[in-house]
C-alpha cells in the first residue's frame, strides 16, 4: 500500500528562547549554514549599529549592510551591494522591514536567508512573502522561506511594546482569515488546505486563549511560535490565504485610503478580524477577540485609532477592492454603506456588553 507524503518547506532551525542570540555564530556554524562565517548581514541604520558591535567580533568574516528603508528600491540596492562578496547566506537582523528587504535580496542573489527578529510585529518573519513599498503603494513579492529563524525573547522585551501588540493582532486575525477561507471553499469550491488552515488557526487560538501578558516569557514564546507557524502555513498552502481574509482587506483599505493616519498592521487587522467575525454571526468569538485585544491594549473600534464611524464605513466598503478575486465575508454579504453602518453600530454595542 503506497504511503503518500508531501514535503513542507520550513526552516532547518527555529530557536525561540531567552538568550538565543548569545551563540548566534555557533548556531550558524553548527547547522552548516556558514562554517567559516562568510555572511552578509542586513541591519538598520539606527539600532543596527549596536547589533553590529555586539556580533561583529564573533563574526570577523561577515560583511554588514545598512538597509535604508522598506521599499522595493531599498531591497534592490541591498541585493546590488551584496553582489560584490561571496557569502554563504544573508542574515536579516532587525524588524519587519529589514527582514523583508533581506528576504528579497537573498532571493535575488539565490542565497539562503537567516531571519533574526528583534520584534514580533507581524507574521512575515517566516513567510514566503516580502512586503515592500513601491510606487503603487505596497506590494507582496514571493521569496523562499528562511533557512533559519532566531528569536531572542530578551531582545523582544527591549523593543517597544507596540510592536509586540501589533503581532498579537496579526496572529489572532488568523482565526477570521481561516473562517473566510472555509467560506470560499463552501460557496465557490475554492481549494482548501486543511493542514495550512489548522496551523494558522491553532496559532491564533493559542494566543487568543493564553492568559499571559506581553512581558512574560511564556506568552512571548507562544506569540513568537504562532507567528512562525503562520508563516509556514502560507508556504504549505502556496499563498497568504491562511492568514489573510476580510481582516487584511480592511487593514489594506485603511492603508490605502488614509496612508498618513493608518495605525500599525496588527492593530488594524485586529479590528478587522473582530468586525468580520461579527459579520459572520459569531458574536461570542467576536466578543472574546475584543476582550483579549483590549487586555493587551489593542484597539477594537476604529475610534480607538482616530477614525469615526463614517470613515470606517468607507474603509469597509472599499476593502474588497484591495484583494480582487479573494472571497471573504465582505464579498459574500456585499453590504451597502447603510448596511455597513448598521452592522458597525450593532458590533460596537455587542463588544461593549
Amino acid at each position: 500500500m503506497p504511503v503518500l507524503t508531501r514535503l513542507i518547506p520550513s526552516p532547518v532551525v527555529v530557536d525561540i528562547r531567552s538568550g538565543a542570540l548569545d551563540n548566534l555564530a555557533g548556531l550558524l556554524a553548527d547547522q552548516r549554514i556558514s562554517s567559516n562565517g562568510q555572511l552578509a548581514f542586513a541591519i538598520s541604520g539606527g539600532s543596527g549599529a549596536a547589533l553590529r558591535e555586539r556580533f561583529g567580533p564573533a563574526l570577523p568574516q561577515a560583511s554588514w549592510y545598512e538597509v535604508g528603508g522598506g521599499t522595493i528600491d531599498d531591497a534592490i540596492k541591498l541585493a546590488d551591494a551584496m553582489k560584490s562578496g561571496r557569502y554563504d547566506a544573508v542574515v536579516g537582523l532587525g524588524g519587519g522591514k529589514i527582514i523583508d528587504c533581506a528576504k528579497f535580496a537573498a532571493a535575488r542573489l539565490g542565497m539562503p536567508l537567516v531571519a533574526v527578529a528583534t520584534n514580533l510585529s507581524h507574521d512575515g518573519l517566516c513567510s514566503p512573502v516580502a512586503t515592500l513599498d513601491n510606487d503603487a503603494g505596497r506590494g507582496s513579492y514571493g521569496v523562499p522561506n528562511p533557512i533559519a529563524v532566531v528569536i531572542d525573547l530578551d531582545v523582544i522585551r527591549e523593543a517597544p511594546e507596540r510592536y509586540v501588540r501589533s503581532g498579537i493582532g496579526d496572529v489572532i486575525s488568523n482565526i477570521s482569515a481561516v473562517a473566510d477561507w472555509e467560506l470560499g471553499h463552501r460557496v465557490r469550491g475554492e481549494d482548501f488546505d486543511g493542514l495550512a488552515a489548522a496551523m494558522a488557526r491553532q496559532s491564533g487560538e493559542a494566543v487568543l486563549r493564553h492568559p499571559g501578558r506581553v512581558p512574560e516569557d511564556a506568552f512571548l514564546k507562544v506569540l513568537a511560535e504562532g507567528l512562525v507557524m503562520t508563516g509556514i502555513s502560507m508556504s504549505v498552502s502556496g499563498d497568504s490565504r491562511p492568514a489573510s481574509g476580510a481582516c487584511h482587506e480592511i487593514n489594506h483599505a485603511f492603508d490605502l485610503l488614509h496612508p498618513k493616519r493608518a495605525a500599525s498592521h496588527g492593530e488594524q487587522c485586529g479590528i478587522g478580524a473582530a468586525f468580520a467575525t461579527y459579520l459572520r454571526g459569531d458574536r461570542e468569538t467576536s466578543r472574546l477577540m475584543a476582550e483579549v485585544l483590549r487586555r493587551h491594549d489593542l484597539p477594537v473600534l476604529p475610534t480607538d485609532i482616530g477614525f469615526d464611524a463614517d470613515e470606517f464605513v468607507k474603509v469597509v466598503e472599499y476593502a474588497p477592492q484591495t484583494r480582487p478575486g479573494r472571497y471573504t465575508i465582505l464579498e459574500h454579504l456585499d453590504l451597502q454603506a447603510d448596511q455597513i453602518r448598521d452592522a458597525y453600530a450593532d458590533y460596537a454595542q455587542t463588544i461593549a456588553s
